[in-house]
């Protein structure tokens, strides 16, 4: 089992930072490839980025290229998402997702992901 707790998020305005974290716990967290997703509102929820285990290989949405990065601290458990250039269209909730056990490949399909987290609001201001 694996539980999924993010933090980082907030309001900021066009142009600037936020940095997500997700940090896990539970017997499982190794050998786990983990996605962040993000859902505005009104729209279904759409893949952000992945990063396979032990970490060193990432994907990313087309519209987040060269201004979001996806990393991992496997000592701490904690996965990240480092967000620049901030758009209003990237206001939405944000969620941290792990695969299940074994699973090291990241994939842009949520439904290959077993476990999620609550969520933490980035609200974009233009």
């Amino acid at each position: 089992q694996v539980q999924l707790v993010e933090s980082g998020g907030g309001l900021v305005q066009a142009g600037g930072s936020l940095r997500l974290s997700c940090a896990a716990s539970g017997r499982t967290f190794s050998a786990v490839a983990m996605g962040w997703f993000r859902q505005a509102p009104g729209k279904d929820r759409e893949f952000v980025a992945t990063i396979n285990w032990p970490g060193g290989s990432s994907s990313y949405v087309d519209s987040v290229k060269g201004r979001f990065t996806i990393s991992r601290d496997n000592a701490k458990r904690t996965v990240y998402l480092q967000m620049n250039s901030l758009k209003p269209e990237d206001t939405a909730v944000y969620y941290c997702a792990a695969r299940s056990s074994g699973y090291v490949t990241g994939s842009p399909y949520q439904s290959q992901y077993y476990y999620w987290g609550q969520g933490t609001q980035v609200t974009v201001s233009s």
